[in-house]
């Protein structure tokens, strides 16, 4: 079934396809407003039981959103037939665990997290950019985003290193 970009045609979709509803962020990218945004903001409560967790569940659980971002991405963007279709927010949740990896579990370091982390996401400043360029699939889908996740923890890091 090849879908439209509407948007009742997409929210009708993720009823059907659990792989579609992933990589909407659980539906947090119907949002007509920010749907990235919506997608890192979801992130920051699992952020926040994964740390709780320990460290060996947080790597390997955002590992394995990061993996399987690829698949789930790239498979939802043949779906709807347009790349990086801007529901498409499983990257975001990829990327923000990615930027709350190093961080204090403190909520004022979550939200300065979430800053950075939309800030490059949205900027895309090398190598972002390039990254958001020259890899196409479910591949370029995710590696802006974790990219951007990757910069914006090496910032939390050094700040949580300082303070």
């Amino acid at each position: 079934m090849k879908l439209r970009r509407s948007h009742s045609t997409t929210a009708a979709a993720l009823g059907t396809d659990p792989v579609s509803w992933l990589a909407f962020g659980l539906g947090t990218g119907l949002s007509p407003y920010a749907p990235g945004t919506w997608g890192a903001v979801l992130a920051l409560p699992l952020a926040w039981g994964l740390h709780l967790a320990g460290p060996v569940a947080y790597i390997v659980v955002t590992l394995v959103v990061c993996v399987s971002g690829i698949w789930i991405c790239g498979r939802a963007a043949r779906r709807l037939e347009v790349h990086d279709h801007p529901g498409i927010n499983f990257d975001e949740v990829a990327g923000q665990l990615v930027a709350c990896a190093m961080v204090p579990l403190d909520w004022r370091w979550f939200v300065l997290s979430f800053v950075f982390f939309r800030l490059f996401d949205i900027l895309k400043p090398w190598p972002i950019g390039w990254l958001d360029r020259r890899l196409g699939g479910g591949t370029g889908i995710m590696a802006d985003d974790i990219a951007a996740g990757v910069i914006a923890g090496a910032i939390m890091w050094g700040l949580a290193i300082l303070v």
